[in-house]
């Protein structure tokens, strides 16, 4: 079951040139522009209720912060200001668990792209690009790419990790979810259009990565994309790269100059995942045959490529740290995931921090566990202050990467009062402890 959207600005929206390779179906690009607010009607016909993510707080989509769900067979209108303009993203937010037909392992996902009033449009074209798998299943084993990012593991940590390890009277490692089938817009690597471009032509990319559970990347062989912006916020410093990693429901926005004539394979470096399905070719004007995929060299993903040269960000008011351990197997055969020692309880509403309007706040994360953690703050943005070891300042994002067994901070100021949820936007994590919540004193 998808949620369908309709959209109705207050004022016409921005006009966009681009190209949608068939989103997934049912989930619909929204495009606004910066400013006013606009109503959205959010109809859920199906079976069971679902939960839409927006902001403020009784509208953000968070059964945490205490937003309402959209009823079964029923309707509940929103409205918002439409800012800050940028590539975002809307989901459902149902607590999974088990159920592997609910939560972000369905189809209730889709891009939001806010237009600036002045969009100086330095490229020729604009193609939106959603990465999701379906089909999923429980399986031991499986686990995700551990080499997508920069940075050594610090040893304390992977003490920590092992310690937990010997002391969990499960000594297997708990489910993990696979997948049967791979899609960019919703089709199969072969089974779409294909991207048709011409050679010389400018190509602005915004790749959502919508999966439930899985780190992405994404290669077009041949070319390298310029980093214009992450999670819609444009970067201090433009840089190229020969891959891109996306944690679950990052999103990067990319330029690529198309000068390498040919038909090629844009697809994830996971040959079995890019085999089936994830994927979409992409096609010169005047170039015809078999689409090659030629594997790029190893790479690793560094945020503070992006950040201001010699940048110092502001020093916070107060520091909070958090140290994320894995208990294998520890509700019944799934994984437990605690904050400082405690899972989060939907009943109790805790582990809670208390912030105080702003005030600029460091959270300080220390993962010992060797499992990547997207990690994401509601209803805020945030800017990262260090990452493994590397100080680094003016990338603004909403989610982040954390390594395993590495370090990571970001500032935030708490701007935006009500009840914010903190969490791993992994689904498996988030469901099963790892998860936290913000209140304004």
């Amino acid at each position: 079951m998808f949620i369908g959207w309709i959209f109705r600005p207050l004022l016409p929206a921005g006009q966009i040139d681009s190209y949608i390779a068939g989103l997934i179906s049912g989930a619909l690009l929204l495009s606004a522009v910066l400013g006013p607010s606009v109503g959205r009607a959010i109809d859920n016909r199906g079976g069971r209720g679902v939960l839409a993510q927006m902001i403020p707080s009784d509208v953000d989509g968070a059964a945490e912060e205490g937003t309402p769900f959209v009823p079964a067979h029923g309707m509940r209108r929103i409205s918002f200001v439409p800012t800050p303009s940028g590539f975002r993203f809307y989901h459902t937010h149902v607590v999974a668990g088990a159920d592997l037909n609910r939560g972000t392992y369905t189809g209730q996902v889709g891009p939001v792209y806010i237009e600036q009033r002045n969009n100086p449009g330095a490229y020729d074209r604009e193609i939106f690009l959603v990465m999701k798998e379906f089909e999923p299943a429980f399986s031991h084993g499986g686990d995700m790419a551990t080499d997508a990012l920069a940075g050594a593991p610090v040893k304390e940590l992977e003490r920590i990790g092992k310690a937990a390890d010997e002391e969990a009277q499960e000594k297997t490692k708990g489910f993990e979810v696979g997948y049967e089938l791979f899609s960019i817009n919703g089709r199969m690597l072969g089974h779409g259009e294909p991207i048709r471009v011409k050679a010389g032509e400018r190509v602005l990319f915004h790749v959502l990565n919508a999966s439930a559970t899985e780190i992405r990347s994404l290669a077009l062989p041949g070319h390298v994309f310029r980093i214009i912006a992450l999670d819609g916020n444009p970067v201090p410093t433009q840089a190229d790269v020969s891959v891109l990693w996306l944690g679950t429901a990052e999103r990067i926005s990319a330029l690529v100059e198309m000068k390498h004539p040919g038909v090629w394979v844009m697809g994830d470096l996971a040959d079995d995942d890019r085999k089936r399905g994830m994927g979409i070719v992409v096609e010169y004007a005047g170039q015809k045959g078999k689409p090659q995929w030629i594997k790029p060299k190893p790479f690793h993903w560094d945020y503070t490529e992006f950040g201001k040269a010699n940048g110092v960000p502001a020093a916070p008011d107060e520091t909070i740290e958090m140290t994320v351990v894995k208990h294998n197997g520890a509700l019944n055969g799934f994984n437990q995931w605690t904050l400082n020692g405690e899972a989060f309880s939907m009943e109790t509403r805790k582990p809670m921090y208390m912030v105080h309007q702003g005030r600029r706040y460091r959270l300080k994360f220390r993962n010992a566990s060797d499992d990547i953690h997207p990690l994401h703050l509601h209803r805020h943005s945030f800017e990262l202050t260090r990452i493994a070891g590397k100080p680094t300042a003016g990338v603004i994002k909403d989610v982040v990467m954390l390594g395993g067994f590495q370090e990571l901070e970001f500032d935030f100021v708490a701007d935006n009062p009500g009840l914010t949820l903190f969490h791993c936007h992994q689904q498996l994590h988030m469901d099963f402890g790892f998860m936290a919540l913000f209140n304004y004193a």
